[in-house]
């Protein structure tokens, strides 16, 4: 079974990229979601193994999304982050969104966990 993974972005050009880019990997079961209603709404479904925040998020946001997948899960959460970005201390991880290595790997990581 195909780990479940809630992908979040304000920009949707990255949103899909990612998409694919996870998909090919390890053909992971990968649900986007762009902007804050989307993610909340998606959160409710339940049933994720890992929550990735993308950069375009506003730190305000993150924080908000942050707070409502602890509420419903305990799987965790990558938080890309943009250079000089301060990251919320709620996410497990955090990664720049252009190393794409370091970003597969982290993935792997998390869901190992």
């Amino acid at each position: 079974m195909a780990y479940r993974i809630l992908s979040v972005s304000y920009d949707e050009p990255l949103l899909k990229t990612r998409e694919l880019l996870l998909k090919q990997h390890a053909d992971y079961d990968v649900t986007s979601a762009l902007g804050f209603t989307a993610a909340r709404e998606r959160c409710s479904e339940g049933g994720f193994d890992l929550f990735i925040l993308g950069h375009s998020i506003p730190a305000r946001d993150k924080r908000e999304l942050i707070h409502c997948f602890r509420t419903g899960s305990k799987a965790p959460i990558l938080a890309l982050r943009k250079m000089g970005e301060t990251i919320p201390d709620d996410a497990d991880e955090h990664v720049d969104p252009n190393d794409i290595e370091a970003l597969l790997r982290m993935v792997e990581t998390l869901l190992a966990t």
